[in-house]
């Protein structure tokens, strides 16, 4: 249906604009998918038109209330069926015809963030519901916790540990965080506009870049030398490069690839003398999973 169609959608049940906005902010939030958001609000107007809407005192309320249950059966319903890899998921959403706009994706990466859909994506279903409720959105927590059906004391502590997982805590560097954090932006901003000779300018001239089997092409080399040589390959991707973001992967500044809310690649980077002299490209799924990240 699309953003604007579900936020219409949502308009239907209420006509309070801020219940219409809320709810549709933390939608997104909640599932790092806009078609997902959509089925939500459509579950919802089912549910309504199914009562007498005349007998709910309070609309925003009762509004809040059943579209975060609903948002919470759809991601223990996600969880539950979460049997096959995120490979075979990746290639799944790809297939898929018609459904990759680029407007509702960068809309999409732009309103939520793409690291931080891919950390709620390792979250359990209550703590990501309790955290973007709170943290996110002020909702407090005697209401988070009628919701999900738990005292307001551990709705509290569903979000503190969530928040843990979100906040990450920087490793111990000779690089600090804020100068890893310059060299990364300047990487990303010259990935993204395909600027060879800005990406050349960030490398170490003898950059090793080691390419796991899932990220590189059949029967190509899994390690490139030399800062030209590499610089070649991310320009061609400048286009998947508006689906990046930095994130620390392990305690240190890396750059997470996410297209449609699902991670797919994880860039990690070494970095000396404010240049990048190593960065590993992962992709395999067993790997992917292992990664400790947070959101910058």
């Amino acid at each position: 249906m699309g953003h604007r169609l579900w936020m219409k959608g949502l308009g239907l049940l209420s006509n309070s604009r801020k219940t219409v906005a809320t709810c549709g902010e933390w939608l997104t939030g909640c599932f790092g998918s806009l078609s997902e958001a959509d089925d939500a609000v459509q579950e919802t107007w089912l549910r309504l038109s199914c009562c007498d809407a005349g007998d709910i005192q309070n609309l925003s309320g009762w509004l809040t209330t059943v579209v975060a249950r609903v948002c919470l059966d759809m991601l223990h319903s996600r969880t539950a069926d979460r049997e096959e890899s995120l490979a075979a998921q990746l290639e799944s959403i790809t297939n898929k015809p018609g459904i990759s706009d680029p407007e509702q994706e960068t809309l999409l990466a732009d309103s939520v963030g793409v690291a931080l859909l891919v950390v709620l994506d390792r979250l359990k279903p209550a703590e990501r519901l309790a955290f973007v409720l709170h943290d996110v959105f002020a909702v407090p927590f005697e209401e988070i916790a009628t919701i999900i059906d738990r005292t307001p004391e551990a709705a509290r502590q569903l979000a503190s540990r969530a928040r843990r997982r979100v906040q990450a805590k920087e490793s111990d560097s000779s690089t600090n965080l804020s100068e890893q954090r310059k060299v990364i932006d300047a990487f990303l901003t010259a990935l993204q506009s395909g600027d060879f000779e800005g990406l050349v300018a960030v490398l170490d001239p003898d950059v090793r870049v080691h390419i796991d089997a899932e990220a590189g092409r059949p029967g190509a080399s899994r390690e490139i030398r030399g800062a030209r040589n590499w610089a070649q390959g991310p320009v061609a991707f400048s286009r998947a490069a508006r689906f990046a973001q930095p994130a620390l992967v392990d305690g240190s500044v890396g750059i997470v690839i996410a297209q449609h809310g699902k991670l797919s690649r994880v860039l990690r980077f070494t970095i000396a003398n404010g240049k990048i002299v190593q960065a590993e490209i992962i992709a395999e799924p067993t790997r992917l999973r292992k990664l400790d990240l947070a959101v910058l």
